[in-house]
């Protein structure tokens, strides 16, 4: 279904969820998916101990979004034991026959860098349940902080995309407006600290991703 259907409600994932509390939180304030990050590198990187405490938190009918970057093939496996992961978010290289090898639904990150061809990209990922775009720095493969030209987000896709970048809860009112995206995803935006929520945003932002109202 095209995220431009008038009954349509705006889907919100919170990403960099690190405790059992903010996961808590954010399904109280209405958010439809969270998201544990799996890259090391990343302040919002998650244990898998300590994931599977927030996975089976949430309860079942809240999505678990796993993150990954260009990782070995048993490292996913290895977290796919131990996590309840219902949704595989790739965010680096990763080819469409890797992204379908684990029997998940995946959502795949495109950076969408200066004359990206968003189009063309996207096509090279049939099999994704949804395409999430997020701003392009080099070297850094998400949670820049940092939005995008939301001109260049397909209008009326038939796929279900996805926005990241920079997002929060003064800008996303704006960013759906310009768009017509099937969801959001928030990190940083909602945060007191790096890997830490702050609930008063998070659900600030929910309610305008959701009601389309101040």
């Amino acid at each position: 279904m095209s995220s431009s259907s008038t009954d349509f409600s705006t889907r919100v994932k919170i990403c960099g969820i690190t405790s059992v509390q903010d996961a808590l939180q954010a399904v109280q304030a209405g958010a439809d998916a969270i998201g544990l990050v799996f890259y090391p590198p990343s302040p919002r990187w998650v244990d898998a101990q300590t994931a599977q405490r927030i996975a089976c938190a949430v309860g079942p009918f809240v999505t678990v979004v796993g993150l990954f970057v260009d990782a070995e093939v048993a490292a996913v496996e290895s977290i796919l034991q131990t996590v309840p992961l219902q949704v595989l978010q790739f965010h680096g290289g990763e080819s469409e026959d890797y992204c379908r090898s684990f029997g998940r639904p995946y959502l795949k990150a495109l950076r969408m860098k200066p004359g990206l061809d968003v189009d063309a990209a996207i096509e090279r990922y049939p099999g994704a349940v949804g395409i999430l775009l997020d701003a392009y720095r080099k070297g850094v493969p998400g949670g820049t902080g940092e939005t995008f030209d939301w001109q260049r987000v397909p209008r009326r896709s038939q796929r279900n995309i996805v926005l990241a970048g920079g997002l929060n809860p003064d800008n996303v009112l704006a960013a759906l407006e310009q768009t017509d995206v099937y969801g959001v995803d928030v990190s940083g935006g909602v945060e007191a600290q790096p890997g830490r929520k702050d609930f008063d945003k998070v659900a600030t932002f929910v309610r305008r991703a959701k009601t389309g109202k101040l």
